[in-house]
């Protein structure tokens, strides 16, 4: 009875071995199962698959030692016998065996193992060999990056054996989570695999479970011309869709990159490992004689790196200025000449009112926010060309060190770099982090990394202000929002969000000369993207604005005897905007501002480029070219360098626009953290320009 017990009891286990030729694989297995094999020091010992059994307590464990081979793609029959077995067997655990004295080369098939979306661990062998040479390989760090268990072994000794098999039943006995680690292949190549993806849904029964296993992986397999994949699809019509779909991916990926996709994946692969190994190794084995390598030593290095990512994000800023003046000069001049037209011709007692709202509220306001377009472009230029060569992913790994001081990684900083084009594909960005508690830290702070909508307040107020040093006052004020990032980053790890940051590796990707094609597609996106705001989201509030500038009406007998400008003003202040500037010029007074100020502030909340056309009224313009040499005149005639300062601080901090507060509550499914994140960066501006404010006052008043 008691022995009936006991078998009904047992549970089996499947437990595959895998790895490239001469990595111990052969030897592990004989540790675990007992058999004698024989072991040789060269590629194609084991051509099919052998099987092995031992008894681990309760467990009956069968072991499946598999070929030898350096990929997963269907190039030999090694390759296809790998593969098909994980895929139609479905061990319950994948031991990946590497040489630990050549990981570059024995992770890449690891990294097709993690596409394979199956429970892994890695087995490090010859770890004796790998201290000898003095490697030092964090496992911890490994193993979190991995998002598999990391087991250092000695083959040739059996050491390392026991805590394998213990580690191999925790890891069948757990429940597996799929997409942990996942490799990304950069923004393009994912956009085809979902269109892919999208197409092989529909084959839900035509096909068999090699089809069904992954689709992400089967797209990606479909991607790399894998001719094997494509003859499990059993349903002709369905095929023909899924062909269709991969040669028009291929077309689209060969016009932006210049090489076949297979090529490019192959690379993505590879600059994971190097990511992995450079944040759980402290000395790789590697020579590092590669191009790539070599301008790693220096753009990457620990002492001139950072100045490097500063002078290049200075020299992006310059270009922005220098080369965007002349076309905004053109852009201007054209949109004086057609209101200047519409003025002459449109006689100002034929319908003045509609005459008022198409001159001062659509052209005005839509055209003041137009006339940036050559910025915004030039901006997007030059961070499209920082990603395009491989330098971003370099930045997040320079950054790592700063972020880990914050409670981060640096692969946060992924989200922030590309919200200085624009906040809300920057909060979309943060679905790459694994953790909830980095992913809302860093949507929170992520509206301090200034957006393009910015540039336009930027511009107005250092062409009034600093015109010598308009590149300088730029720059200091989007390094003053990665500061304070930083700092409120490092706040919120310490007090709403506690624990342990979750381990960064970040795939460096070859260095790469971008293709005209890419660089176009990515700018106009991104700049098309700006227009269309333009075009619907600031006219709808620019003829918003432009009703709560003009009502109510102020009677004619109040400003019988003014001239134009003074009957403006007053019929400003009477209008619903002029009395929500008075109310809160109280609030806004300790920071150097004014009623005038206020209610730009305030009307720029649905977007942070509606201040400038706010502005450009207030002062009874009409134009709102933020460098036009009226508004700087009227800028400097009321108003100080030094309140000046604090517009575009206060600006940077505060509110985010409408769009940031509408994705942020989407991204964190919680209207409670979009409010937090509007009040709390409003108060933190608050406090911090008014400080600026008050203390340099201060200052100045007493001599300093």
């Amino acid at each position: 009875m008691s022995n009936s017990s006991e078998n009904n009891q047992r549970k089996s286990i499947t437990v595959a071995l895998a790895g490239n030729p001469n990595c111990g694989k052969t030897t592990i297995f004989n540790n675990l199962t007992g058999a004698r094999q024989h072991v040789g020091n060269y590629g194609g010992v084991t051509v099919d698959t052998k099987e092995g059994f031992f008894k681990h307590g309760q467990y009956d464990i069968k072991v499946v030692d598999l070929p030898g081979t350096y990929s997963l793609t269907a190039y030999s029959i090694e390759e296809i016998v790998t593969r098909n077995y994980i895929l139609n067997d479905k061990p319950d655990v994948v031991i990946n065996v590497v040489d630990g004295t050549n990981l570059q080369r024995n992770l890449y098939l690891t990294a097709q193992l993690k596409e394979l979306n199956v429970p892994m661990i890695l087995v490090l062998n010859m770890f004796d060999e790998m201290q000898d040479k003095g490697i030092d390989v964090d496992l911890n760090q490994m193993s979190d990056s991995l998002a598999s268990p990391v087991v250092p072994t000695v083959g040739s000794r059996n050491k390392g054996t026991d805590k394998l098999i213990d580690m191999m039943i925790a890891v069948a006995n757990t429940e597996f989570v799929p997409n942990r680690a996942r490799i990304h292949y950069g923004d393009e190549i994912e956009d085809e695999l979902e269109k892919i993806t999208a197409v092989l849904n529909q084959c839900n029964s035509c096909g068999d479970k090699i089809l069904n296993h992954c689709p992400h992986w089967t797209a990606l397999k479909l991607l790399e011309k894998d001719k094997d994949i494509i003859k499990h699809v059993k349903n002709e019509e369905v095929r023909q869709k899924i062909q269709e779909q991969v040669a028009h991916s291929h077309k689209r990926l060969y016009s932006l990159f210049g090489d076949d996709p297979d090529v490019l994946i192959a690379e993505q692969r590879y600059g994971y490992v190097k990511g992995l190994t450079a944040v759980s190794m402290r000395m790789s084995p590697m020579k590092r004689n590669d191009i790539s390598d070599m301008i790693d030593k220096v753009l990457t290095n620990r002492i001139l790196g950072l100045p490097i990512f500063g002078l290049l994000m200075f020299l992006t800023f310059w270009m922005v200025f220098a080369v965007g003046k002349y076309p905004m000069e053109w852009i201007e001049q054209g949109q004086e000449t057609l209101i200047s037209m519409l003025r002459t011709k449109w006689s100002i007692e034929y319908m003045p009112l509609l005459r008022s709202l198409v001159i001062d509220g659509v052209i005005a306001g839509v055209g003041g926010v137009l006339v940036f377009v050559p910025n915004i472009v030039l901006l997007f230029f030059g961070i499209s060309l920082l990603e395009d060569t491989g330098y971003m992913a370099r930045a997040a790994f320079i950054m790592d060190r700063m972020m880990k001081w914050v409670g981060l990684h640096g692969k946060s900083f992924i989200p922030m770099l590309t919200g200085f084009g624009c906040t809300v594909p920057g909060i979309m960005a943060t679905r790459i982090l694994d953790n909830k508690r980095d992913r809302l830290t860093t949507i929170l702070v992520l509206p301090l990394m200034s957006c393009g909508a910015r540039l336009p307040i930027y511009v107005m107020i250092s062409s009034a202000f600093f015109p010598k040093h308009q590149t300088v006052a730029m720059f200091s004020i989007y390094v003053i929002g990665i500061v304070i990032a930083v700092v409120l980053a490092r706040l919120l790890r310490s007090t709403l969000f506690k624990g342990q940051p979750s381990p960064f590796v970040m795939e460096l990707p070859p260095y790469r000369i971008p293709t005209a094609t890419a660089i176009s597609l990515h700018v106009w996106q991104r700049a098309g993207q700006y227009i269309k705001k333009a075009g619907t989201v600031i006219l709808a509030f620019s003829i918003l604005m432009w009703v709560l500038l003009t009502f109510p009406r102020i009677p004619e007998q109040n400003i019988a005897g003014m001239d134009q400008k003074q009957a403006h003003q007053a019929q400003l202040q009477y209008s619903i905007t002029g009395r929500i500037g008075k109310a809160v010029e109280p609030v806004v007074k300790p920071m150097g501002f004014d009623w005038k100020i206020g209610t730009a502030i305030v009307g720029a909340f649905p977007a942070k480029e509606l201040f400038v056309t706010q502005m450009g009224i207030v002062f009874s313009l009409g134009e709102t070219e933020a460098d036009s040499p009226e508004l700087a005149s009227e800028l400097r005639s009321q108003y100080s360098p030094l309140t000046g300062f604090c517009i575009m601080l206060f600006c940077l901090i505060s509110m985010p626009c409408m769009a940031t507060v509408a994705v942020t509550k989407r991204e964190t499914g919680s209207w409670g953290w979009a409010v937090f994140q509007l009040a709390g960066l409003t108060i933190i501006a608050w406090l911090v320009t008014t400080g600026v404010y008050q203390i340099a006052t201060a200052l100045n008043n007493w001599g300093l």
